[in-house]
């Protein structure tokens, strides 16, 4: 037996009693549950703030249309544009 299993079989053994205690049927995440949930909830805070940053520095404003007439809108598209043609 390695030194690691030795220390642990020694402070499982103090924990033993303490486990006896807790009601058999119920079942709890513990410490270490919470210490994984509060670490995915900062991360995942950490990754909101950064994509926050991210979409702060997107210009996303479009040029305007060359051939499209001032003031008129849209312009709508041909009937021959708006099929797929799959060969192309």
């Amino acid at each position: 037996m390695g030194p690691v299993n030795a220390t642990f079989s020694m402070a499982a053994a103090h924990l033993v009693p303490l486990a006896q205690e807790l009601d058999q049927n119920k079942v709890t995440p513990g410490l270490l549950g919470f210490v994984i949930f509060a670490l995915i909830g900062s991360a995942l805070w950490l990754l909101m703030k950064n994509m926050t940053k991210q979409f702060g520095k997107v210009d996303f404003e479009e040029a305007p249309d060359p051939d499209a007439d001032p003031g008129t809108g849209p312009a709508p598209e041909p009937a021959a544009a708006k099929t797929s043609h799959s060969g192309e």
